[in-house]
């Protein structure tokens, strides 16, 4: 895999991260309103949400996003 390709599928994958993430928060936050923090389904957003943000992070401390 050359260079540019590698750069794109980063690029591709870090969008995908922080699309996911945002829909998963949305997710959550529609399940919290109906009262539904403890079902299995919000628990299992919030892992991915905790993942997601792990990598979001990971990237952070590694330089490779322009947010701080």
């Amino acid at each position: 895999m050359d260079e540019k390709a590698r750069l794109d599928a980063f690029e591709k994958m870090l969008h995908a991260i922080r699309e996911n993430y945002q829909n998963t928060d949305q997710k959550m936050k529609r399940l919290k309103e109906e009262g539904k923090e403890k079902t299995a389904t919000y628990r299992q957003l919030m892992g991915n949400k905790m993942q997601y943000q792990n990598m979001l992070s990971l990237y952070q401390i590694y330089g490779l996003t322009d947010e701080e």
